[in-house]
């Protein structure tokens, strides 16, 4: 990874195997963009989806699913967004002011992160055509801004196309965890990049959040790149059963 790199690639995809995308792994900010907030917000989910880094890289080592990791924080530029949405270079997290971004070139955002990111992941799928994308994210167990605590441990997100989820949800429902579906909010208003690779070209995928607070230590990142790896695993079975 360079400095202006949106992405790094961790292991070697497979034609026609399991990937992992992560769009919001990263707090990174370049040293040429000032935020004007406090450093201590970097650490926290608006900046970046806590834990998902480790779980990501833990699966392409450990468990053989290659991965497109961000590098940038989604303060900088929301990878996870279409470039015309309002979120793209957002002004506003969870309640908080982004000074830096009010007024920014949102175009010269769009142009050094966010173009070169989805390019360069279009081109890797291309190549790879996996049987699977495991879209991985976290969210927060509740908002600061407010609102009631979120129950689940992990959900499933889709928006048309959720045959894959549904395997899942099941899956790890047999874990015995609490499982939302389309929660804490709903992939059908929020999926832009499963929509752009996945459901437009009739790729099979699971968006999976997990609740942060089960995956910030290291132990628990790599429990559940275990447990995510094998669930991707027994649902490609059960998609090629039906």
């Amino acid at each position: 990874m360079t400095e202006a790199s949106p992405y790094r690639r961790v292991g070697e995809a497979i034609r026609g195997g399991i990937v992992c995308v992560a769009d919001h792994s990263s707090n990174h900010v370049p040293r040429d963009i000032e935020l004007g907030i406090d450093p201590a917000l970097l650490e926290k989910h608006i900046a970046l989806d806590i834990g998902v880094e480790g779980v990501a890289e833990r699966m392409a080592r450990r468990h053989d699913i290659p991965a497109h990791i961000a590098c940038i924080s989604r303060l900088v530029c929301d990878l996870h967004r279409e470039e015309d949405s309002p979120g793209v270079v957002p002004q506003k997290s969870d309640g908080h002011l982004i000074p830096g971004n009010i007024g920014a070139n949102i175009e010269r955002r769009l142009e050094r992160f966010h173009r070169p990111y989805h390019v360069a992941l279009g081109e890797w799928l291309d190549e790879a055509q996996p049987e699977l994308i495991v879209a991985l994210h976290s969210f927060t167990p509740q908002m600061e801004s407010g609102g009631e605590e979120r129950p689940w441990e992990v959900a499933l997100l889709y928006n048309h196309d959720d045959r894959a989820a549904r395997h899942a949800i099941r899956l790890f429902a047999e874990e015995g965890l609490i499982v939302g579906d389309n929660q804490p909010y709903s992939g059908k208003q929020l999926n832009a990049t499963m929509d752009r690779h996945a459901e437009a070209l009739g790729r099979p995928y699971l968006t999976i959040e997990v609740r942060q607070d089960m995956i910030e230590r290291e132990a628990d990142q790599a429990r559940w790149a275990a447990l995510v790896a094998d669930v991707a695993r027994r649902t490609v079975l059960a998609l090629k059963g039906t």
